[in-house]
């Protein structure tokens, strides 16, 4: 067949096919026009999901009569005015959102400037423009699409549910909320909750109590603020604590030169920078605005304009991880606050309210020198001849849960408390509970530490810092001990062999699928060497070799995976002793807030929880 040029219509609607593949994609498009036209107030509504009608009424500055002609033009745009693609500073610069929406679907537009003293309409209906007329109409832009895929019928074919469809375009609306705090944005309609975010002052609080509007009210008191400047690129914003997350990464907002993206490299660099304190299959929740010199970064790589890229992706990348993990370690005692309210959760009995709670403020601490940690750990490490089993709370009851049988090691209360340990973040310890759990007494409550999970965080950051240092302690095993493992795993950490002596763990080939032990880190000397051994395989198939990962994250993940072993384990009775050097320990190490899975380390009740719990208040 010969060569022939499309019919401008079928063009534009083959477009639209790449900017407008469902009704959010539509109001992503819209919505940006809005906040270029220098809105401070947008409105969103929707009917079916917004395939019968998308209504956005923004009070931006309006179009002339000249320009709304131009606008649902093909690639007419007011957005570049030197015609510069490499200095962006627009949401929207294509001139394709208006024209792809209008042959799809019936586009009306309203529109007037502050100047005017009327205003002008324009409907585009199926690809056919029709002419500019005058209309009656407030300073801004009100723009109509009903029908969505009307001329395009098979699209329909592919929308989801009207809900599942509303769901999506509230998603839009909350990244562009967040992206700008400072304009109010309303958003309401059929199968979807209405909502309203109210305009913030600028700088951080107003920012932050943004997110707490659309992440939710409990962000607020485990946010962490990000506040740095290299080389030209900026970070702002929060982040949540490493004991507060969620199950996917949906919570996870970067905001690149005002824009919300979605891309690759950032999403990399928070796992990268939480690897360390939360478990794989969890997600952080958090919000980053980077501002950097529109010609270091690429907006133009994408159709809908959600992934970036960036001059200099690997120091972008280490920046953001760099950030973060600053934060987390600034934060490092903290504990989430929601913590306690599980706590009292798990407590109370069933069918009763759970008690009102205020914010639990974090009050400062002062990180005082402790004795050296092996001075304590070599007696951890000696069994006891009588482990009492954990046998958990007992079973929620209609009145005043009953407990069956707990083990509580009270020796602790019996032994002299020096003055200040109360005054200690952690407090003094009293009881150990079930061999497992250690409650501490503070001056304005109780804390309860899983001994279990807090002393595999010590030993993980002794590691790391002996390695930084002058390297892991060894020892020498007095008999080498024959490991088996899967032939793939035992190759897979012969090839890491190296590595893994730099991280105290000495091993050579010893026949098909067999490794020979000959050392490991003293900190884990007198631990399960199989169980050991197989962990750190496991580790290095999640984390991969080569370069795919950086070669610090891949070492670190290892190491967490190897200080489990060293370890205080679940059901080892400790002496009063023992319990308050864990606790000054804590205090006195980096990231003690959690264990190396994420797991929170110990939860804190105050004592206004604890008397409203009884009906006290």
């Amino acid at each position: 067949m010969p060569v022939r040029r499309l019919d401008p219509i079928l063009v534009d609607r083959i477009a639209a096919g790449e900017v407008v593949e469902r009704p959010a994609a539509a109001v992503k498009e819209l919505v940006e026009n809005a906040v270029d036209a220098g809105a401070t107030s947008i409105e969103i509504a929707l009917e079916a999901g917004g395939r019968r009608l998308i209504r956005i009424v923004d009070d931006g500055r309006g179009m002339t009569p000249e320009d709304l002609e131009l606008a649902v033009e093909r690639h007419a745009t007011s957005k570049l005015p030197d015609g510069d693609l490499f200095a962006i500073n627009t949401l929207g610069f294509r001139g394709e959102a208006l024209p792809s929406i209008g042959a799809v679907a019936r586009l009306s537009i309203v529109t007037r400037t502050a100047e005017a003293e009327t205003g002008s309409s324009i409907v585009v209906e199926a690809g056919v423009k029709g002419p500019v007329r005058p209309a009656p109409a407030s300073k801004g832009t009100r723009v109509e699409v009903t029908d969505l895929f009307a001329a395009t019928p098979a699209r329909l074919k592919f929308l989801k549910s009207d809900r599942s469809e509303a769901q999506a375009v509230a998603e839009i609306v909350k990244r562009l909320a967040i992206a700008h705090p400072t304009i109010r944005f309303t958003l309401s309609g059929e199968h979807i909750t209405s909502f309203t975010y109210p305009p913030e002052e600028p700088g951080e609080h107003g920012f932050l109590r943004r997110l707490s509007r659309v992440l939710g009210a409990e962000f607020h008191e485990n946010a962490m603020s990000i506040g740095v400047e290299r080389e030209g690129v900026r970070l702002t914003g929060f982040a949540s604590l490493p004991t507060y997350h969620r199950g996917t990464g949906a919570a996870v907002h970067f905001v690149v030169n005002g824009r919300p993206v979605r891309d690759k490299l950032l999403l990399g660099a928070v796992r990268g920078a939480y690897a360390d304190v939360m478990a794989s299959d969890r997600h952080p929740v958090l919000a980053i605005m980077i501002e950097l010199d529109p010609r270091a970064v690429d907006v133009n790589v994408h159709p809908a304009k959600t992934e970036v890229r960036f001059r200099d992706p690997a120091f972008v990348r280490g920046f953001v991880v760099a950030a973060l993990k600053e934060a987390i370690t600034r934060h490092a005692f903290r504990a989430s606050s929601t913590g306690g309210t599980r706590t009292l959760e798990s407590l109370r009995p069933q069918g009763a309210p759970l008690p009102m709670r205020s914010a639990y403020p974090h009050r400062p601490h002062a990180i005082r020198p402790t004795s050296a940690f092996a001075n304590w750990q070599a007696p951890l490490d000696k069994p006891e001849q009588s482990v009492i089993p954990a046998s958990g709370l007992a079973e929620r009851q209609a009145s005043l849960p009953e407990f069956a049988a707990p083990f509580a090691d009270s020796r602790a209360t019996l032994a002299d408390v020096e003055p200040e340990a109360e005054g200690a973040p952690l407090g003094a310890a009293r009881a150990q509970l079930h061999g497992t759990y250690i409650v501490a007494q503070t001056q304005d409550g109780i804390v309860i530490v899983d001994q279990h999970a807090a002393h595999e965080r010590l030993v993980y950051e002794r590691l790391k810092r002996e390695r930084a240092s002058s390297g892991i302690a060894r020892q020498l095993l007095l008999i080498p001990e024959v490991v088996d493992l899967d032939p793939v795993d035992a190759d897979r950490v012969l090839a890491e062999a190296p590595a893994l002596e730099d991280l105290g763990l000495v091993v050579e080939p010893f026949g098909h699928g067999a490794l020979l032990v000959r050392e490991v880190p003293s900190a884990l000397a007198g631990g399960r060497i199989k169980a050991l051994v197989q962990d750190v395989a496991d580790a290095l198939a999640e984390w991969g070799q080569g370069a795919a990962n950086p070669l610090e994250e891949r070492l670190d993940a290892v190491l967490s995976r190897m200080s489990c072993h060293g370890s205080i384990r679940a059901g080892r009775r400790m002496r009063p002793e023992e319990m308050n050097a864990l606790l000054r320990e804590m205090e006195a190490t980096p990231l003690s807030g959690q264990c190396n899975h994420g797991r929170p380390t110990y939860v804190e009740l105050k004592l206004s929880d604890i008397e409203r719990l009884f009906g006290r208040r």
